[in-house]
């Protein structure tokens, strides 16, 4: 049996992170909607980071990652995270929560890929090829058609368009501005930094807006401990990981696929069956991502 050579391992460990992104990126759609439903946006989200935090922190202390070494690589490593982790996810989850349905929300953030794409040619001075901004577009049809089953738009009001939106906004920027501005950074050192710097933003929001209420139940501790280890640590670092290694437009095609998982998911966990419709969307989906990501 031949040996892969240097150059395919390389790309084997990249199909590998991104699938695995891809995977649980939308099984977190699930844990999303379950945690949500014993305490609001803010208060999921502290507990959330609260426990990231406890978390890192003794891993940090034991591998004694590298720290940034200046205060302007403080502050950029801080402004990412608040971008990525919490006005993404504060902006998604409390569009959800404010009534708009899951569809809308997902064929709205699922415009990320075309966005990046946008930004990154003009920020990033990455040119898309005619093939790569055909994938793009034709992805973010084949997410529509696999939405199309849970579209609402009669539950879309002001403050939730205006909260996705937010959070889309927030999402693209930071992630491009991580990769621009702390491209040498410690992954572990900075993902212990950012849950921190999220913690300190969201806990008053927590207490303020919401009165910091939970319902404790075993449901929401398995939603919790699954976003913090599975999604918000590895799914993020692997992200990051590919943004370094490829085009901002390549590896953000792959986000049309995290939807897909989640009807996927639904069917066996909630009973929820995707239609004709859904199926015809995940083929035309992946159609758009394999002319997106492949060189």
């Amino acid at each position: 049996m031949p040996m892969p050579s240097k150059k395919s391992l390389p790309h084997l460990s990249d199909n590998v992170l991104a699938w695995y992104f891809v995977i649980v990126w939308g099984s977190g759609f699930l844990a999303t909607k379950t945690g949500i439903q014993y305490a609001a946006p803010f208060t999921f989200l502290s507990l959330r980071f609260a426990v990231g935090v406890a978390f890192l922190l003794p891993i940090v202390l034991i591998l004694k990652p590298r720290w940034p070494d200046t205060s302007s690589a403080w502050f950029h490593i801080i402004v990412a995270g608040l971008l990525m982790h919490a006005i993404h996810l504060s902006g998604s989850h409390y569009a959800q929560y404010l009534g708009m349905s899951a569809g809308v929300t997902a064929i709205i953030l699922a415009s990320q890929p075309l966005l990046t794409a946008i930004i990154a040619a003009r920020w990033l001075s990455e040119r898309p090829t005619s093939r790569q901004w055909t994938g793009v577009v034709i992805g973010l049809g084949g997410v529509a058609m696999v939405v199309w089953h849970k579209m609402n738009i009669a539950a879309v009001g002001l403050a939730s368009l205006a909260a996705v939106t937010i959070g889309l906004v927030a999402l693209t920027v930071g992630t491009l501005y991580q990769r621009r501005f702390c491209a040498n950074a410690d992954l572990r050192s900075s993902a212990l930094i950012q849950f921190a710097a999220c913690l300190l933003v969201m806990a008053p929001l927590s207490y303020f807006a919401e009165g910091a209420v939970v319902r404790w139940s075993w449901p929401l501790v398995f939603a919790i401990l699954f976003l913090v280890v599975f999604a918000s640590i590895f799914a993020v670092n692997a992200l990051h990981t590919l943004m370094r290694r490829g085009e901002a437009t390549r590896v953000s095609g792959m986000l049309y696929l995290p939807p897909v998982v989640a009807v996927a998911l639904e069917w066996p966990l909630f009973g929820v069956v995707p239609t004709l419709l859904s199926v015809v969307g995940i083929a035309v989906t992946c159609v758009g991502v394999a002319l997106a990501v492949r060189k």
